[in-house]
């Protein structure tokens, strides 16, 4: 990560460098809503979104290919998706998303840049609802056209776990596992918002629900804070961590706060919860409801 780049930004912040001259910054609303929440993000942004912002869509920026839901795409088609949004080798990406919680899905936003080697991008704190409480203008509309980019992408593997992964690791425990969904569907006893999926947890996970690094205002706790979260929930943040959650995409919240704690190396299980349960063995779906039926 650049030392110039921030991985969090103040909504003052963000509004100070649009009316800079010159600035090479890029707006991008990543709001994304579990479907049952039947919410549509894109006409969302439409309706009002920060000024010069571009609609960042989480599902189709990935991996049309894989019956998961928005994991990654090949990097060809992540560096052609960002070249569409006019963000250039040089900009600096700011990315938001219009949670209720303050932030929900723009960290995975920011894991996607930085994972594919674009170290310049930020995650306004406190979202949308932060920028809107400080008075700063927003407009409706379609996103400004932007003229495509020469970008490029490279994937960082190291930052990626895959399935195969985390089976080896439940019984090598080379890496913490962290899983940022909420306490009842970690334990099993609420229910996952996906059909066809119970809820329960892998082997040796720790939860941390992703709401914990969030104060109610929506904006991160100081570092010191959140370190004291992850100490209490058995953390060493001196040691390899892998994040997981449904779908990899509060799992990248944690991956944040980490980072705002020093821990730049995060790894994600992109498969997260949805390819678990489906995959793994009914004894590594650890849960105290129904669990995992052969």
């Amino acid at each position: 990560m650049s030392r110039q780049t921030k991985a969090l930004v103040s909504a003052r912040w963000l509004a100070e460098m649009l009316r800079a001259p010159g600035s090479t910054v890029r707006v991008l609303d990543a709001s994304w809503f579990l479907p049952k929440l039947v919410r549509n993000a894109k006409n969302e942004f439409r309706a009002r979104h920060i000024p010069r912002a571009s609609f960042f869509d989480l599902d189709r920026c990935s991996d049309r290919s894989s019956p998961l839901d928005h994991m990654l795409p090949p990097a060809p088609v992540f560096a052609e998706f960002a070249s569409r949004l006019g963000v250039s080798p040089g900009s600096h990406v700011v990315v938001y998303d219009r949670s209720e919680h303050g932030a929900f899905s723009s960290p995975r936003a920011w894991w996607m840049f930085r994972v594919f080697g674009h170290a310049a991008v930020s995650v306004l704190d406190g979202g949308l609802q932060a920028w809107i409480g400080e008075g700063q203008p927003v407009e409706e509309g379609k996103a400004q056209k932007y003229e495509p980019t020469e970008f490029t992408a490279k994937l960082n593997r190291a930052w990626v776990k895959t399935y195969e992964d985390i089976v080896d690791n439940v019984d090598s425990k080379e890496f913490q596992v962290v899983d940022a969904r909420p306490a009842g569907r970690f334990r099993g006893t609420d229910p996952e918002p996906r059909d066809n999926t119970e809820p329960g947890h892998i082997p040796g996970s720790i939860n941390i629900p992703f709401t914990s690094f969030l104060a109610p205002s929506g904006l991160f706790h100081p570092p010191d804070q959140l370190r004291a979260i992850f100490q209490r929930a058995g953390v060493d943040l001196q040691k390899p961590l892998c994040v997981t959650c449904g779908s990899a995409v509060t799992a990248c919240l944690t991956a944040l706060a980490a980072h705002q704690c020093g821990h730049t190396e995060v790894s994600v299980y992109d498969g997260g919860w949805m390819e678990w349960y489906t995959r793994a063995a009914p004894e590594d779906v650890i849960s105290e409801g129904r669990g995992k039926h052969r």
